[in-house]
């Protein structure tokens, strides 16, 4: 029951990524605005979610991540209630901003919850499977449960189906209960994280120059801030000054030391595979209602071939990372998502690539998930699924905004997706050769 009231609150996060771009058209025709004002409407949950997905894991690993998945779960429950009655389209941009938060919240609590509920490795990690089942479910039920709705009722209703949703999770899980952790967060670095994604996606969808420069701008504080802090922390401790660490606490690192280290690869996977797909989900979506014309629901049928996989495939994607671990799914996934789009990108014939891409990520975002979660150091596993999830809402948010604004977009998501492949299968070979590490600062290599 438990897993179900947290896998369910994920299977709504999961699904607004989604569901509303088979709404666009009718949403379009509602509310009115560009194409740029369309982007924004999927756009502002992914800004939202993304860089809010550290601090709703560092919050869980600080406060409780019981605590914090049920705040998440009813603001998403009341924010949906909103945008279902939001009377233009940028009051609706703003509400949507607001659910990615919540959002951001749900998963931080969900993540850290995994470890707790599954203390042992190989049963998270088929636990994860199953977790990675459901949100496949989601990602399938967007586009067709989007379709349906805006045929039957149109786009408003598609908020509609969260708040009772979200009631039956927050019931399931009201006899969940979580400790505090001790770290602390650092919320300016958080705050400079928000203004850097949303700045870089403002220049991307609108062909911002101050934008851009904004956001440049923004990085160089943001490393500057990290630095400074480290170099800070380093130096007391050569110095055995720990009361000067201990003072400092609350402006420790966001990132706990190592994490990066021994997870880039992943995170890079993670950028990747969302940029394909929800790019590659945003351009079929306008060809297939404005080119051909067809149906919300029919274009939500059409996606099927690509959905379906994700829904059945992950509970086997579980089983593969529980006996091989995590790189194996990873690699072939991205091989198979490349090849799926090649073939979309030289066809007109969808079907068949879209089943190939389909099994493709239903490889490879289960497996990232089982495998930075299972590395996490204790205490830090919201933490590290935030990092992933962030890194994964980043690519998402940068596939609607780069591929919706280019001519031939999904032979450049073809070949982004092939090189990193490659890189990955490079730098997996790599880390064979390297030991485990099991100093305090450094999390252990996974298998």
């Amino acid at each position: 029951m438990k897993m179900f009231g947290f896998s369910l609150a994920y299977f709504l996060v999961i699904l607004d990524t989604t569901v509303l771009t088979i709404a666009l058209p009718d949403l379009r025709a509602s509310l009115g605005g560009s194409l740029a004002g369309q982007q924004w409407a999927v756009n502002a949950y992914t800004v939202a979610f993304a860089t809010s997905l550290l601090t709703g894991g560092a919050v869980a690993d600080r406060y409780g991540a019981a605590r914090i998945f049920k705040v998440g779960v009813v603001a998403f429950g009341v924010i949906s209630l909103l945008s279902a009655a939001a009377p233009h389209l940028g009051a609706l941009i703003v509400l949507r901003a607001l659910l990615g938060v919540a959002g951001a919240l749900c998963t931080g609590g969900s993540l850290g919850l995994l470890p707790e509920l599954f203390p042992d490795p190989a049963t998270r990690a088929r636990a994860t499977g199953l977790w990675a089942a459901i949100t496949g479910t989601a990602l399938a039920a967007g586009p067709l449960l989007g379709g349906l709705l805006v045929d039957l009722y149109g786009w408003r209703a598609v908020f509609l189906l969260n708040p009772p949703l979200a009631l039956i999770s927050l019931l399931a899980m009201r006899k969940v209960r979580s400790a505090r952790g001790h770290r602390l967060i650092d919320w300016w670095v958080q705050a400079l994280a928000c203004v850097l994604l949303g700045l870089l996606a403002e220049a991307l969808i609108d062909s911002s120059l101050i934008a851009g420069l904004s956001a440049l701008v923004a990085l160089a504080a943001l490393v500057f801030v990290e630095r400074r802090k480290m170099l800070v922390d380093r130096r007391a401790v050569l110095t055995e000054r720990r009361e000067a660490v201990v003072a400092r606490r609350s402006h420790a690192p966001v990132l706990p030391g190592g994490l990066l280290a021994v997870t880039w690869p992943e995170l890079l996977a993670g950028a990747v595979a969302n940029f394909a797909f929800s790019g590659a989900l945003f351009v079929l979506t306008l060809f297939l209602q404005d080119s051909r014309h067809l149906t919300p629901l029919a274009t939500g049928l059409a996606f099927l071939p690509l959905t379906l996989p994700m829904t059945v495939n992950p509970l086997l994607t579980g089983r593969l990372v529980a006996r091989y671990g995590p790189r194996p799914p990873i690699f072939g996934g991205l091989a198979l998502l490349a090849i799926g789009l090649g073939g979309v990108s030289l066809t007109d014939l969808l079907a068949p690539w879209l089943v190939v891409m389909g099994f493709g990520l239903s490889y490879v975002l289960p497996a990232l998930m089982a495998g930075v979660v299972t590395s996490a150091p204790p205490g830090t596993a919201g933490t590290a699924g935030g990092v992933l999830n962030a890194s994964r809402q980043v690519g998402a948010t940068l596939g609607v905004a780069v591929l919706g604004g280019l001519s031939h977009p999904l032979p450049v998501a073809a070949t982004l997706t092939a090189l990193t492949c490659a890189c990955y299968g490079l730098a997996a070979r790599a880390r064979r050769t390297v030991p485990a590490v099991d100093s305090p600062g450094e999390l252990p290599v996974g298998k």
